[in-house]
């Protein structure tokens, strides 16, 4: 089994990445395969709701770190989504990142477990870690818990690792996603019932 680890920070090997780390050696410890993925600091297209997707199964901005993901989730178990926090939320190129991942590439997602880490400086990193767990709840994916909620603080590259709690929590985090990979292997996915698109008007 492998988990696939995404870090939406600008920074390579920031905080974020650390914190990601910590996850990945439970899971590790557990014997389950990571791989950490990082977005870059190049811009990322968002979504222009053209629907092109609906009909060809990938988004029409099919390039750099969009194709690099969407080649690797076939092959992943689960997934966990780290993010500094910027204004009380995850960066604005993740979001702009798995709104076209997760629209356009869904059947690659649906039921398998995910988990949002969120990092930040003194504050908002429950938003951050709220706003990503979104993603999960819409597209059928259990979550597994922590010990805590999965937050890490720290503001200069490297702070994060004198978080005890915080790297603890990332630790839980990662063996309890490790035990419940485990427990849904040999369990059939359902199938999903047609989505009923509606609005409020009908």
């Amino acid at each position: 089994m492998k988990v696939l680890l995404i870090n939406g920070s600008p920074n390579a090997e920031g905080n974020t990445h650390l914190a990601l780390s910590e996850v990945a050696k439970a899971l590790q410890a557990d014997g389950i395969d990571t791989e950490i993925v990082w977005i870059g600091k190049k811009p990322v297209p968002g979504c222009i709701a053209c629907n092109r997707c609906q009909e060809t199964g990938v988004c029409v901005f099919n390039s750099g770190i969009y194709t690099e993901i969407m080649e690797k989730l076939p092959d992943a178990d689960g997934i966990v989504v780290g993010s500094p926090t910027y204004y009380a939320g995850p960066t604005g190129s993740l979001c702009a990142l798995l709104d076209r991942v997760f629209y356009s590439l869904g059947r690659y997602l649906q039921y398998k477990p995910a988990a949002a880490v969120g990092v930040c400086r003194r504050g908002g990193s429950v938003s951050t870690v709220e706003r990503l767990n979104k993603y999960f709840e819409m597209t059928n994916m259990p979550m597994p818990s922590s010990q805590y909620w999965n937050n890490i603080y720290g503001l200069m590259p490297g702070d994060v690792a004198r978080d005890d709690e915080g790297m603890q929590t990332m630790r839980t985090l990662g063996h309890n996603l490790a035990r419940l990979l485990k427990a849904l292997e040999n369990v059939p996915r359902p199938e999903a019932e047609e989505h009923a698109w509606t609005h409020f008007v009908r």
